[in-house]
């Protein structure tokens, strides 16, 4: 990545504004809502009687959510005694007790650090610890590898949730019952001084709640992504931040959604920052309710709960659209009400575009975003009705760079790496204040991405961060891989690079250097998983007598990429 970048270098000309379609304005108004809860407070009493969000045929209104969001900002208050500015971590996937939870944290003032469910004890005791969380709520189905870490983190209460908590008693029993013995999804775990989610809601309902001062300076969310040193670093986005870019997410794309009346798919998980701004916030904002999908690999279950609904939009990456278009229960869904598809988190493919488009018959819109963006930057524009290749034009209130590797503007038609200013680039990386002003210089954020800008202003990406990977849309650092593999004590050395993979788009490829001529495949693998998320473990091994290096003993990736293509 970039570090020297000269700041006072010159935007590009926003020659993408003529491009835009006549309903999407320049500019928009970042301070329009001063927080996250009056956007919220205004949308459920605009839209109170119409539902917001449905779970396995259950519905929660906007109402409803208000209320419940209320009690559990009291109890978060009253209940645990907890003061704004602390945070808060969320570990669930798609439940209702996710929207209920997160808005509650905000409602309180507090923080939320959305957390993957499936990390592995090493990756969530960092995060946690990281951030400095002093509260969680977690889905019974993870409580087994939180309970590993407790004693390690500032963890002081721990509020537990089933799937089937908040369905109507007889059938979210049932669904537990399922959850837990049927499918076996919850492995033993002793947490004893665990909370019931469903009593916090309870108790919180009887308790007074007082709204905090917040301003839109605030931090809102601690989302972490993965950097160069491996470990994951806490984008600090602010109030501020996150409405402004729903802002701009609304107004790029607002004129095509009809309030009150869309249901988008939400397959993507809500703790990922696409799916929190477009799912989630952005159909917060226009009345729009949300179809959760708790597990999206399993196709047959989604499919079923699609099947009941006449759908108006969804997102997704590459590989899910991919996967749909192969289902032939899929196939045979009435796409007659879908006008809003969503893709990102990786590049969208050709062929998955244009088969989409003529099966459903409403084109995949591609954007480009990054965490520390909150997250969009650009996007294609609504009218463009058939797949163009590109990341889309910058978003209203974007301004871009394009800088060679001394930091120098790269004329007109050469490519570069991309840098980014406007309100929705994050406030820093949490406690970090080198990696903050490696990335941060004068309100320019190095993206590390090498692009280019044509006559029109669409962005197309040439290259990716130098060595990352990206697998069905989440960042896989190579240093983060090679650090576990080394661990091993019959490693000599590691590499690891991306290659391409039709599944996932791409897949993490390892090079190994034994130092026991007994070690296996197999072998790696097996302590891969005891430390890394499923996506990040390598899908080849492959071993070698050494690895390419340097003059001064780096070893050279690059080479190892190039041998791919040859």
């Amino acid at each position: 990545m970039n570090t020297t970048s000269n700041p006072s270098g010159r935007a590009l000309d926003r020659v993408w504004l003529t491009r835009y379609p006549a309903d999407v304005p320049a500019e928009i108004d970042p301070g329009f809502y001063e927080t996250l809860p009056a956007l919220f407070e205004h949308s459920a009493a605009r839209f109170a009687h119409l539902p917001a969000y449905i779970h396995l045929g259950e519905q929660l209104t906007f109402s409803d959510l208000e209320r419940q969001s209320r009690a559990f900002a009291a109890y978060l208050q009253q209940g645990l005694g907890l003061q704004p500015g602390d945070r808060v971590a969320l570990m669930m996937p798609n439940l209702l007790q996710y929207p209920i939870a997160l808005l509650g944290i905000l409602r309180a003032g507090m923080v939320a650090v959305n957390v993957n469910p499936l990390y592995t004890p090493p990756e969530l005791r960092h995060q946690l610890t990281d951030s400095g969380a002093v509260a969680i709520v977690i889905l019974a189905n993870f409580a087994h590898t939180f309970e590993q870490v407790l004693m390690d983190t500032p963890i002081r209460h721990v509020l537990l949730t089933r799937v089937g908590d908040l369905l109507p008693p007889l059938k979210g029993a049932l669904v537990n019952i399922a959850v837990k013995h049927l499918k076996g999804g919850v492995p033993a775990y002793r947490l004893p001084n665990a909370i019931p989610l469903r009593r916090a809601l309870r108790r919180g309902a009887d308790m007074p709640f007082v709204p905090p001062a917040i301003t839109g300076g605030d931090l809102a969310f601690l989302q972490y992504t993965g950097g160069t040193t491996g470990l994951s670093k806490g984008a600090m986005l602010t109030h501020r931040n996150i409405l402004a870019n729903l802002a701009q997410t609304q107004a790029a794309y607002g004129p095509i959604l009809r309030a009150g009346s869309e249901l988008m798919v939400t397959m993507l998980p809500l703790y990922h920052i696409f799916a929190l701004m477009i799912n989630c916030l952005l159909f917060m904002a226009v009345g729009g309710c949300n179809l959760l999908i708790t597990n999206p690999r399993d196709l047959p279950a989604a499919i079923k709960q699609m099947r009941r609904y006449r759908f108006t939009a969804i997102t997704g990456v590459n590989t899910l659209f991919n996967a749909l278009l192969h289902n032939q229960d899929f196939r045979r869904l009435d796409f007659s009400a879908l006008h809003l598809s969503v893709g990102g988190g990786m590049a969208l493919q050709k062929t998955v575009a244009e088969n989409w488009q003529a099966l459903t018959g409403d084109a995949i819109i591609e954007g480009y975003g990054l965490t520390e963006c909150s997250p969009l930057v650009a996007g294609n524009p609504y009218d463009l009705r058939q797949f163009s290749g590109s990341s889309g034009l910058p978003v209203p209130s974007t301004d871009i760079r394009l800088v060679d590797e001394a930091g120098n503007d790269v004329a007109a038609g050469q490519w570069g790496e991309l840098l980014i200013k406007g309100p929705q680039v994050m406030a820093g990386y949490w406690r970090q204040p080198q990696a903050t002003a490696e990335v941060l210089k004068d309100g320019w954020l190095s993206t590390g991405d090498i692009v280019t800008v044509d006559e029109q202003g669409f962005i197309r990406i040439v290259d990716r961060k130098k060595d990352m990977i990206l697998v069905s849309g989440f960042n896989v650092f190579p240093n983060e891989i090679e650090d576990v593999v080394s661990r091993h004590p019959k490693v000599k050395e590691a590499a690891v690079i991306g290659v391409p993979n039709d599944d996932t788009g791409e897949a993490v490829k390892l090079y190994v250097v034994k130092k026991d001529p007994t070690l296996t495949g197999k072998d790696v693998l097996d302590h891969c998983r005891l430390f890394l998320t499923g996506y990040k473990v390598p899908k080849r091994v492959e071993f070698r007598t050494e690895l390419p290096k340097s003059a001064v003993g780096k070893i050279l990736r690059k080479q190892l990429r190039d041998e791919q293509h040859r």
